[in-house]
């Protein structure tokens, strides 16, 4: 049987982050987050809808320079998913785009049905990756999470330059100790380091020696 690198070939990347991006979408709203305690609310979800508009549709365009399109599969994703909630949206009006004193907004209307359409997306892309559907992959990407709408480019970079912040960000991650006692392991203490290039040379140290592929 082909897996979807070999079905999918140079969209399985962007098509598999897409998919992942969908389930986390779908079920942010779900009662069910509010009911075990997860979220005080299904305003946290909400929040995270339009963060994730927001952040698809304009700020990672920063990103890139005017003129060029979308190549890295994350940011592909990103826009794929955005910019096809938005074009099915439009006859209801879920996601309106709007402009105010010269700049452009996306509004969401309507969350119950943002996620039906991303319900609907994850539908079809997990259709694409268990029929390994190269035609309709290579449309999504392509269509959707490629092309690049200029003056918004533009636009976003107008907005940002002032700020001068970086367009990427790394993440410091937690240090995990074992607290031993007679030879085990009882418990596990967390550091929160603040150095990012001193994690980054404290990886490098201590596990060069891990392959870069998996033997697989």
């Amino acid at each position: 049987m082909a897996t979807t690198d070999q079905t999918l070939k140079n969209y399985a990347g962007t098509l598999e982050e897409a998919r992942a991006d969908l389930v986390a979408l779908y079920y942010i709203v779900d009662p069910k987050l509010v009911e075990i305690g997860v979220m005080p609310t299904l305003d946290v979800g909400k929040a995270q809808y339009d963060g994730y508009l927001m952040r698809s549709l304009m700020m990672q365009l920063y990103r890139i320079k005017p003129g060029q399109q979308i190549e890295e599969a994350h940011m592909r994703n990103r826009q794929l998913i955005a910019a096809w909630a938005f074009e099915k949206s439009q006859p209801d009006k879920v996601i309106e785009r709007f402009t105010r004193d010269g700049k452009t907004y996306f509004r969401v209307n309507d969350y119950e049905k943002l996620r039906g359409l991303f319900g609907q997306l994850l539908r079809e892309i997990q259709r694409i990756k268990s029929e390994g559907d190269f035609a309709a992959g290579k449309n999504l990407v392509e269509n959707y999470g490629v092309k690049v709408d200029q003056a918004l480019l533009a636009e976003t970079h107008r907005r940002n330059a002032p700020l001068n912040i970086a367009p990427f960000m790394g993440f410091i991650q937690p240090r995990l100790i074992p607290v031993e006692k007679d030879g085990a392991i009882i418990d596990v203490r967390v550091e929160y380091p603040t150095d990012f290039l001193g994690q980054m040379l404290e990886y490098a140290r201590d596990y060069s020696f891990l392959p870069i592929h998996n033997g697989g």
